[in-house]
């Protein structure tokens, strides 16, 4: 997943099928390319939407959208939060505005299409490089292949540096990572 929320993580909570919920959901598509989001994509809108639906309604409020969207990757404002509920919020009888999910999918769908492939890749590189010294070293992959409970030797992980690490300085900098993830 692009955002930074695990989707491991849903195992404990029930979703159904956004297929089965949502059957009169379509595609969202980016008009001038009519590219559309994948599979994927969309079963990660649903998963965010379900899991932080915190009181299974079908709506989120402000502080579950802000989570929702951050768990997609975006850091929205909370004047984007607030413009968002006033343009496609519904009022509801205590007053407050929450967002459904065909809403919410609409705008994270849009919000997915407008992102820069390379924008993500230097925030996916951010992720390994935890010291920020510019370089995905040993110890940050290492550290990466624990959390994710792989069994990938350390000769292995010093294999992939030095495949990768093309000026010879001991680690994978942003463009080398770059270069990898678009060949």
């Amino acid at each position: 997943m692009s955002g930074r929320y695990n989707s491991g993580s849903l195992k404990s909570k029930s979703i159904p099928s956004p297929n089965r919920r949502h059957q009169s959901q379509t595609a969202a598509t980016s008009s001038s390319t009519n590219v559309s989001i994948t599979e994927q994509q969309r079963q990660e809108i649903y998963e965010a939407f379900s899991l932080f639906d915190l009181n299974s309604d079908g709506f989120l409020d402000y502080h579950e959208m802000k989570v929702a969207f951050r768990a997609l990757g975006f850091e929205l404002t909370k004047k984007e939060l607030l413009s968002i509920l006033e343009t496609f919020g519904e009022e509801q009888e205590n007053g407050k505005r929450l967002i459904n999910y065909e809403n919410f999918y609409r705008i994270s769908a849009t919000k997915i299409l407008e992102r820069d492939p390379i924008e993500e890749l230097k925030r996916a590189f951010a992720l390994f490089d935890e010291d920020g010294d510019g370089l995905i070293t040993f110890d940050n992959l290492k550290k990466v292949v624990e959390e994710l409970g792989e069994d990938i030797s350390d000769e292995d992980i010093y294999k992939m540096i030095d495949e990768f690490d093309l000026d010879e300085d001991g680690g994978i900098n942003e463009q080398e990572f770059i270069d990898i993830c678009t060949e």
